[in-house]
């Protein structure tokens, strides 16, 4: 079966992108269309919603930290038995970093690298025939980036939705749809961006109400159409980063949610086992596993529970004495001494590391990175290096005495120093590792 594929874009960040995706992935379900979702970008959230969505795994792909053969490797995988892709950018079509060619991050990299169309999402609040000034310069900005038709987002009125559409139909770009103004419509948010699928106490209630928005609003049957037979070439996994063991310890729960699920995938690919386990429940990594991954999350919201999960906090440390512990970001902050929540009260983590976090003294943290690790990890050996993502605004108000894990720099390849820290066998650091460099 080959797939047909599109790329749902906008002008930036908050005109709706994930909204229309997620209602469009549920409304082609309903219609018994095998579709998929994946986000570009390194944003680990959304992939969440769209497997609300379709009840199959989501996929991130990200042209800055993968290499183009590893795109299309996990490109490849997630086309296999669909009928449908849907794309979703991250921020703007065009957003990214200064770089090697189609090494952006921006999802218009995707977009000349699989040959795709676009679909793009404006929000017309506040604006009308204006709307196809933006539309005219997505249209010509870029030869290689096709833009196959428009969706309006937000219009006030029926009027408002006749002034904008025509506007843009005069310019020679199509209007599949236009959707009015409804706050019920917007997902909820959190000081990381959107609260994750399974937190949303409703969730597929929200994601059948925008499904229904949707189908009322919008030609699926013209969007489909849109789409392009996703016939690209082979890629191969050499850049994917490695499974860190053959059973591994995952830690798993409401504290800790942030794991890219094309990492899950891959080390299940190359034959690892995931044993998942709960800190929240008081429940220590499993004896016979030979490695524990601790990965981001909110700590900061569950530090008392977590400060009194003894018999976690125990198990951790017996697992460290003889077998490899990595955290990243909310991992890494449990690994230290102490953590110090919004209200300021200072809790007692598992002291595997010496360093100390708070999350009272924000400060955020947001970018690329390339780390040169200093020592091997389950990362990777020392000396190579491996492109990730930092976000977190969670600072560190006592470095502590470790040795660093690795030299960073950011996307641009402008060093920023030491990040992390390693001790005996356990390591951590804020940044989320992607793929090899």
């Amino acid at each position: 079966m080959t797939a047909r594929a599109l790329i749902i874009g906008a002008p930036r960040s908050g005109s709706g992108k994930t909204s229309v995706t997620i209602g469009l992935l549920r409304a082609f379900a309903r219609r018994g269309v095998k579709v998929r979702g994946i986000k570009t970008g390194p944003d680990y959230i959304d992939p969440g919603f769209h497997e609300a969505a379709t009840h199959l795994p989501g996929l991130n792909l990200d042209s800055w930290a993968m290499a183009p053969d590893l795109l299309r490797h996990l490109a490849r995988k997630q086309a296999e038995d669909a009928e449908l892709i849907l794309i979703e950018s991250a921020m703007g079509l065009f957003d990214g970093i200064v770089g090697e060619p189609n090494r952006s991050g921006a999802a218009s990299d995707l977009a000349r690298l699989f040959g795709l169309p676009t679909l793009l999402v404006l929000d017309v609040s506040g604006q009308s025939q204006t709307a196809a000034v933006i539309a005219y310069g997505f249209a010509h900005y870029d030869p290689e980036v096709r833009i196959a038709a428009c969706i309006l987002n937000r219009a006030g009125s029926e009027r408002h939705k006749k002034l904008s559409g025509e506007a843009i139909e005069a310019i020679g770009l199509p209007v599949v749809g236009t959707i009015l103004r409804d706050p019920t419509l917007i997902l909820p948010e959190r000081h990381l961006g959107l609260v994750q699928a399974n937190e949303h106490p409703e969730m597929d209630a929200h994601i059948e109400r925008l499904a229904d928005a949707m189908e009322a609003s919008l030609d699926l049957d013209a969007i489909f159409a849109a789409a392009k037979p996703f016939d690209i070439p082979p890629g191969a996994p050499e850049k994917a980063l490695p499974p860190p063991g053959h059973r591994i310890a995952l830690a798993q729960d409401a504290a800790f949610t942030f794991l890219y699920p094309h990492l899950l995938h891959g080390w299940r690919e190359a034959g690892a086992e995931l044993v998942p386990f709960s800190p929240l429940a008081d429940q220590a990594p499993s004896s016979d596993c030979d490695i524990c991954w601790l990965p981001g999350g909110y700590p900061e919201l569950h530090a008392g529970k977590l400060a009194a999960a003894g018999h976690f906090k125990a198990g951790l440390t017996r697992f460290a004495e003889t077998k490899p512990v990595h955290g990243e970001c909310g991992g890494y902050m449990v690994l230290g001494e102490t953590l110090e929540d919004a209200d300021g009260v200072t809790h007692a983590m598992t002291g595997l590391l010496s360093h100390r976090t708070s999350f009272a003294r924000r400060k955020m943290n947001l970018g690329y990175r390339q780390a040169k690790l200093c020592a091997d990890s389950p990362i990777g050996r020392a000396g190579e290096t491996a492109r990730g993502h930092e976000f977190h605004y969670a600072s560190v108000v006592s470095p502590g005495t470790d040795k660093p894990l690795a030299m960073i720099a950011d996307g641009t390849g402008k060093e920023i120093g030491p990040s992390g820290g390693r001790r005996g066998l356990v390591s951590g650091t804020f940044f989320h590792a992607i793929a090899r460099g």
